[in-house]
């Protein structure tokens, strides 16, 4: 039974059109997101790893090694069930600096562009044996089924089909995409046809062939052969080399890497995986020996590595030798798209961008997408010169384990980023090249049928098919050993610790708290876009932004530093970690320390330990948990507390500090003073700055209200603490201030209470007397002179007893112990008030008053009070104005004062007593035109609302003339949260 070519042509276009379908409507959103992103389909595209290896040559090895083909499933599985201790610290890493390949791991590991460069490499040439082996596997198989298919050409479409595929959907730069899920599906469906088609032949197999179990166990007894080579032939050596390859391509294969770390939807996923990858491969395992016996049984003519296309020839089923087929293109075609798509991106970061950086291209994104699809087809066009030259003479077998064996030479590195952060770049680089010279020189060389080195020195012992193992277990010791004694003999670089520490597990990376040279994110824009592009670099800081929820203008020093650690992470996902690192280190540099050393970030390392705190253990646990007391306690003080770098970068902002002043931790901690509403930054970095240690009874405005504040400073540097900066607490005294000024008042006005009541009394009742006298003398004469006279006695007491009352009122004013009952006062409606009263009299009819005060102008006071105090300026005003005069009252806001100017057209004030004015009973009016208490009265109620009063005279320099009297009271203004902006961009 056979097939035509052509029919096997279009079975296989037909099928990959099918997988092109699956990763297109996938990629168009067809699909449910809770699909395409849930853990079972993460776990069957890590069916990946077991590639053409699953149908055809898990057979073929179970024929020469019995259950020694196990060693190919055994290994990787356990690597995956170790998912917490191996896999877990990888992906760590991986997603937070954006490390989407082997290469990309070292290079930021070792902070070396060769180490990246040397795996790439590596991986280069020893996956070609690998892609060479699904090449061979496919065309075989097509040559199997049908005998007049041309092997070559057959090779050749299969991997132009393979080419167009990664080109579609691998090769892609969509920055919104954080994985390719239309990929990712198709793999995981070309799993499901791999697992499938497996289990239905070997069920065929067990039930058509053998007749079901009992029919297995008789042919067995009968054929003792078949059982002694599965038993005996698992104390070869070989399987223990296998096993080990087979765990390190959990970490070192591309595409497992590429599958494992690049393409997880998250970390549930992969712990998932941990027990569902070992379990596929266990369904993918159960079926070989029963394939096996089953051929051995037909006496199947083919290959073992092919019984699976004998077995259903054998049987003479069509459907089944066709389902086989697929299977194995399936197989082949997943691993070859994934590999290629993985070591294109290695190869572009390791190789292309450190030559030629694309400065010049005006959309990067693009050049970057065609460069990989170039570098797609070379890779693929390289492992079919592979295969047409050397490939397609060897076994499925040994193919598998010259790449294998290639590929463990990156174990040792891999391990050595998250468990050995002594290891460095000059011991990696001098262990991989002391491996791989060791594995070409014994096995590609030889295998490939060119040289052997070994014969040069009549080494006794030649590399075969039964002894390939042992120069495998010699190429990785020695790479372990120069890794070791190298990393051991020369020091790590100061960055190659600084990566050692972000990498391993458990450590804690502590970054020095530094100033960049760019102030903004707009400054960034700035010095990125020379060699990305103004357009390229403004797209990377805005998404640099968005993820870390910044506003699109920051100024603040800790967030900066936030923001170009982000920009690096994300241009190590486009363009590699060594180019990424390299041009923000040259655009995005710090200024230089001002002197020898500076502090750690703080900030950076409180975040890091909350990241870790369920995972903090033992005495490392306790002393977080005390770290976290001593935090707690300082948080939750009753006495507002901010820690200062001596920078004058803000630290440490508790909750007592933001309840005061109203600006959150979020929005100070890591900026500096000068971030500050300016008030308080001219308060704290002026008191930070000075010599003195304590400052008492600092009047402050906040929010329309007066404030008393205590200050004291001390400083942090000390033995155990170096780094120096100063705590800084403010005692908010307002209370205190105001009981000291209640009573002081109190005081006050007991003693005018008593002058007053002595005055009354003493004065009150002679001018009573006199004004009595005076009447009764009206009554008992006629004559004009002497009436007039007492007149003007009645007048003259009269004056009297208004001075009295006058008195009293002042004795009586009220003040400091209402304040914390003051409303907000219209003082537009206050002015307009004490007009209308104004009014009511008849003198200065002529007097035009104009009241200019903003209506929305607002202050905390007592409108009564407020009212009274306006009354006597303009009255002053008006008798001091000429008839027909204007009298201006004007106001603004200043921070957190209303100003409040009326202005006259008088005479004026002479400068002698301008000094005098406030003082009671003291007046420039004429005899019997005033009492001198106005303007004391006035003097007093301003100072009662926490205010000053000046007054400038002449108002108009150029005529001499005018008086001005500016009050200045503080502002009622609503509380807002709009301010994290303005203070923002002050930082």
């Amino acid at each position: 039974m056979s097939f035509s070519a052509s029919g096997l042509v279009l079975a296989s276009l037909v099928y990959l059109l099918l997988l092109f379908g699956v990763a297109w409507i996938t990629e168009q959103g067809m699909l449910p997101k809770q699909w395409v992103r849930h853990p079972l389909v993460y776990t069957l595209s890590l069916g990946v790893y077991a590639g053409i290896w699953a149908v055809y040559a898990a057979i073929g090895m179970a024929a020469e090694t019995g259950y020694g083909f196990l060693a190919y499933y055994l290994g990787i599985s356990g690597a995956f069930l170790l998912a917490p201790v191996l896999l877990n610290p990888i992906m760590r890493i991986a997603r937070a600096y954006q490390l989407t390949s082997l290469a990309d791991l070292f290079a930021y590991r070792y902070r070396s562009q060769w180490a990246g460069t040397l795996v790439t490499l590596c991986s280069g040439a020893a996956i070609l044996a690998l892609l060479s082996m699904q090449i061979q596997a496919v065309a075989v198989s097509a040559s199997i089924l049908a005998p007049d298919t041309s092997p070559k050409a057959m090779s050749l479409l299969f991997c132009l089909i393979v080419l167009l595929f990664a080109i579609l959907f691998g090769a892609r730069r969509n920055q919104n995409s954080e994985n390719h899920q239309g990929l990712v599906l198709a793999i995981a469906f070309d799993s499901l046809v791999k697992v499938g088609a497996l289990l239905t032949i070997g069920g065929v197999v067990l039930f058509e062939v053998f007749d079901g179990m009992e029919g297995l166990d008789l042919w067995l007894a009968m054929n003792k052969a078949a059982t002694g080579t599965m038993t005996l032939a698992i104390d070869d050596g070989s399987w223990r080399a296998l096993m080990l390859m087979s765990f390190a391509g959990a970490l070192v294969l591309p595409h497992m890497y590429h599958m494992t770390f690049s393409e997880n939807p998250s970390p549930k996923s992969l712990a998932k995986a941990s027990w569902g990858l070992p379990l596929y491969l266990l369904l993918l395992a159960l079926p070989v020996p029963v394939i096996l016996w089953g051929g051995q049984a037909l006496d199947v003519g083919t290959d073992p590595n092919f019984y699976v296309l004998g077995v259903a020839q054998a049987l003479d089923s069509p459907l089944l030798s066709l389902l086989m087929y697929i299977a194995g293109l399936s197989a082949a075609s997943g691993l070859m798209i994934v590999s290629t798509l993985a070591l294109a991106g290695m190869v572009l970061n390791h190789v292309v961008l450190p030559v030629k950086t694309p400065r010049d291209q005006a959309d990067i994104y693009r050049w970057l997408q065609w460069v990989k699809r170039l570098l797609i087809a070379v890779i693929i066009f390289f492992a079919l010169l592979f295969h047409e030259t050397v490939g397609q003479e060897l076994d499925l077998a040994i193919l598998g384990a010259i790449s294998l064996s290639g590929m463990l030479q990156l174990l040792p590195g891999a391990l050595g980023v998250i468990y050995w952060p002594e290891g460095n770049r000059r011991g990696l680089i001098a262990g991989l090249v002391t491996g791989l010279v060791i594995w070409l020189a014994t096995l590609v060389l030889p295998f490939s049928h060119t040289i052997n080195p070994l014969a040069w020195f009549n080494v006794p012992l030649v590399p075969d098919y039964s002894n390939w193992h042992i120069f495998t277990f010699i190429s990785i010791t020695a790479n372990v050993t120069v890794f070791g004694l190298f990393s051991i003999l020369s020091a790590s670089s100061a960055e190659e610790t600084s990566a050692a520490q972000a990498c391993s597990m458990g450590a804690l990376s502590r970054p020095q708290r530094r100033e960049l040279l760019a102030s903004s994110s707009t400054e960034f824009i700035r010095q990125l876009a020379d060699p990305l592009g103004y357009g390229v670099a403004r797209r990377e800081v805005e998404r640099a932004l968005a993820q870390l929820k910044l506003p699109n203008i920051e100024y603040r020093p800790y967030q900066l530093r936030r923001l170009r650690d982000q920009v690096e992470i994300n241009l190590s996902g486009l363009l590699g970690p060594s180019v990424a690192r390299d041009m923000v280190h040259r655009h995005l540099g710090f200024k230089p320390l001002a002197r020898g050393n500076t502090g750690q970030d703080i900030r950076y390392v409180e975040r890091a330990l909350g990241d870790y705190q369920n995972r903090l253990t033992g005495l490392a646990g306790e002393l977080d948990n005390l770290r976290r007391h001593y935090r707690q306690t300082l948080q939750n003080l009753p006495i507002p507390a901010c820690s200062v770098g001596e920078d004058g970068e803000i630290l440490m902002w508790n909750h007592a500090m933001e309840e005061l002043t109203g600006i959150t931790a979020d929005d100070v901690v890591g900026a500096r003073l000068m971030a500050l509403p300016e008030h308080w930054h001219l308060l704290l970095e002026d008191f930070n700055r000075g010599e003195e240690l304590h400052r008492y009874k600092h009047r402050l405005d906040l929010r329309g209200k007066p404030h008393w504040l205590n200050l004291h400073k001390a400083a942090l540097s000390g033995p155990d603490h170096t780094e120096g900066g100063s705590i800084i607490l403010v005692e908010d005294q307002t209370e205190t201030r105001l009981l000291e000024d209640e009573l002081m008042h109190s005081e006050r006005l007991a003693s005018v209470g008593r002058l007053a009541a002595g005055v009354a009394h003493e004065i009150g009742n002679p001018v009573t007397g006199i004004s009595s006298l005076a009447q009764n003398l009206k009554l008992e004469t006629d004559n004009p002179d002497i009436l007039d006279t007492a007149d003007q006695i009645q007048q003259q007491t009269r004056r009297i007893s208004a001075i009295l009352q006058s008195l009293m009122n002042f004795a009586r004013t009220g003040n400091h112990a209402h304040a914390n009952r003051y409303e907000p006062v219209s003082i537009h409606r206050c002015v307009e008030e004490s007009v209308n009263l104004l009014s009511l009299s008849d003198k200065g009819m002529g007097i035009r008053y104009l009241n200019e005060v903003p209506e929305d102008l607002l202050v905390l006071g007592d409108e009564q009070r407020l009212v009274q105090v306006f009354v006597n300026l303009l009255a002053n005003a008006r008798d001091a104005s000429p008839e027909g005069g204007t009298i201006r009252v004007s106001g603004n806001s200043d921070s957190y004062s209303a100003i409040i100017e009326v202005i006259d057209e008088g005479s004026g004030i002479p400068e002698d007593q301008l000094d005098h004015i406030f003082e009671p009973f003291y007046t420039t009016k004429a005899p019997n035109k005033g009492t001198g208490l106005g303007l004391s009265l006035v003097y007093s109620i301003v100072e009662e609302h926490y205010g000053n009063i000046q007054v400038e005279s002449p108002a108009n320099t150029e005529s001499g003339t005018g008086t001005c009297v500016r009050l200045r009271l503080p502002a009622y203004r609503p509380e807002t949260d709009d301010t994290s902006a303005s203070q923002n961009e002050r930082s």
